[in-house]
């Protein structure tokens, strides 16, 4: 399985981006799938994860009410729709495939995407 996100850029705080993440290979309709970030001198952690039919997601508290992740397994894509970016928020975003039914810690995802740069400017 590879994964390749893309999206990332440049904005203003309180604009939007839409980061996606292609899957190559099978079976990604069975597996769950989330998002984590890493910022500069700063550990990777979770944004968001969405069920593998699309029918649960979790967000961290963070981005709550602000971001939204979805999916599109005739495309094996998943997205995640970023808004009201804040400069807090300026991180690699990587795409990942969950191991289990649940879990929002690195350690519960098994392939990773590449990442992609969010940088957001006050």
């Amino acid at each position: 399985v590879q994964l390749q996100a893309s999206g990332g850029g440049l904005v203003q705080a309180g604009g939007s981006l839409r980061l996606s993440c292609v899957a190559f290979g099978s079976s990604f309709r069975s597996y769950g799938m989330g998002w984590f970030r890493q910022a500069p001198g700063k550990e990777r952690e979770f944004v968001a994860a969405i069920s593998w039919g699309g029918g649960s997601t979790n967000y961290a508290d963070s981005v709550k009410d602000r971001f939204t992740i979805s999916r599109d397994n005739a495309k094996n894509m998943v997205y995640l729709q970023m808004d009201s970016l804040k400069p807090e928020d300026t991180a690699v975003y990587y795409c990942a495939r969950r191991r289990g039914l649940n879990g929002m810690r690195a350690a519960d995802y098994d392939y990773w995407g590449q990442g992609t740069l969010v940088t957001v400017s006050s």
